[in-house]
């Protein structure tokens, strides 16, 4: 069976775009994977469609070898847009592998261990804390500290054990605190990313809400992402310890850096998301930097994140997967969290555009806040073509 095609997909997802690879190959079986454009990663497609032409043609079920020569094509600039390109043919790959054995791609990682996976709500607020965004979702905006007590309230009534939010700040003009994201000027915090006393005020009032509505068998999961220094992580992490956060996630480019912060703070740290490659990684396992290493299974490929899993696992680390992205990425991670022995727990986005089930055939199916892992060939569920072409992309 012979590679005969590569194409991507594109359509509006409200505040981003959604982005789908299609292979297609001579036995008329057709793989998907979905993969990031927005956020930091434009340029993707036009990778992908430079690489194309070295594997068409190639054995559609030789994914490590498809991969193994397009790294090599890359190797002078790892990392980055070529490593997504190639994740997202990998994913693909493995979906036509999956489906030409008649198996679910967890089978191909050696078979599932669980069949259930429990997830956390992630951004919890984060899509509602303006206009522009909580406006896809039917949901209010998030306008008083006070409103969190209701959205804790909504994540428990919805049956999850577990919430994430990112930094919150209400005032005449609230806002996500996220400086190490400043794209414009004048953007709060930003560049010195310091957590001064009336951040760490705010964030105390955020947590006390969030619990209260929450109840104390929820729990809640902090995302500082690149948004501190050292210091500042220290900062927040001391203010908030009597709130016995899950884990604390931040991004620091910096193994012994991210090490000193475990070490220093006694508290559960995950991180790792923006690494590519089990070379990337191997620095971090090796300072001992994060209790929890956070995977990105479109960032690198689900086979190549099974490697990274299993080098975790040597160090005794538990892996948990970065998935804010639409549904087709949920199940590339959650057959990917089946199968490794040290996950940990799942990332979801709950909040999303209405069409959001549409664009795929099967939705995941989530019952007291845990995925059921599907037994369908592949990743079990493929884009709608139909539907994405109902939704082109925003100009």
């Amino acid at each position: 069976m012979l590679i005969t095609n590569i194409e991507s997909l594109h359509c509006d997802a409200g505040w981003r775009n959604f982005s789908f690879l299609k292979i297609s190959t001579s036995e008329g079986i057709t793989g998907y994977s979905e993969y990031n454009e927005s956020y930091g990663s434009k340029g993707v497609s036009a990778v992908i469609e430079q690489l194309a032409p070295t594997i068409i043609g190639t054995s559609a079920l030789s994914h490590e070898t498809a991969f193994t020569h397009l790294y090599a094509m890359t190797r002078q600039a790892p990392g980055g847009i070529n490593s997504q390109a190639l994740a997202a043919i990998e994913n693909a790959l493995l979906d036509i592998k999956g489906k030409a054995l008649g198996v679910p791609c967890y089978e191909l990682f050696g078979g599932k261990l669980r069949d259930r996976l429990p997830l956390y709500w992630s951004h919890c607020g984060t899509y509602r804390m303006n206009e522009f965004t909580s406006k896809f979702l039917g949901k209010p905006v998030l306008k008083s500290v006070e409103d969190l007590i209701g959205l804790g309230r909504e994540v428990k009534d919805a049956g999850f054990k577990a919430l994430k939010c990112n930094m919150y700040r209400f005032g005449t003009n609230s806002y996500v605190h996220s400086p190490g994201f400043a794209n414009r000027a004048n953007v709060p915090g930003a560049p010195e990313l310091n957590a001064d006393r009336s951040l760490l005020k705010d964030l105390e009032k955020q947590m006390s809400a969030l619990r209260q509505g929450a109840g104390e068998d929820v729990d809640i999961l902090l995302d500082m992402n690149f948004n501190f220094k050292t210091e500042g992580y220290l900062r927040v992490i001391r203010a908030l310890r009597e709130f016995d956060l899950f884990w604390y996630e931040l991004d620091v480019f910096n193994p012994e850096a991210l090490a000193y912060i475990r070490q220093q703070s006694n508290e559960t740290i995950a991180s790792c998301e923006s690494l590519y490659g089990h070379r990337d990684f191997r620095r971090y396992f090796e300072a001992k930097s994060m209790d929890v290493a956070i995977i990105d299974i479109p960032w690198n490929g689900a086979w190549q994140s099974y490697k990274i899993a299993a080098m975790a696992d040597a160090h005794e680390v538990n892996v948990a997967p970065h998935n804010f992205y639409g549904h087709l990425c949920t199940m590339m991670s959650a057959h990917f969290c089946a199968a490794i022995p040290n996950f940990r727990i799942m990332e979801i986005d709950i909040d999303d555009v209405a069409w959001k089930d549409d664009l795929v055939t099967h939705p995941p199916e989530i019952e007291n806040g845990e995925l059921v892992i599907p037994d369908r060939p592949g990743w079990g569920t493929e884009p709608n073509e139909e539907v994405i072409a109902e939704h082109p992309v925003k100009k």
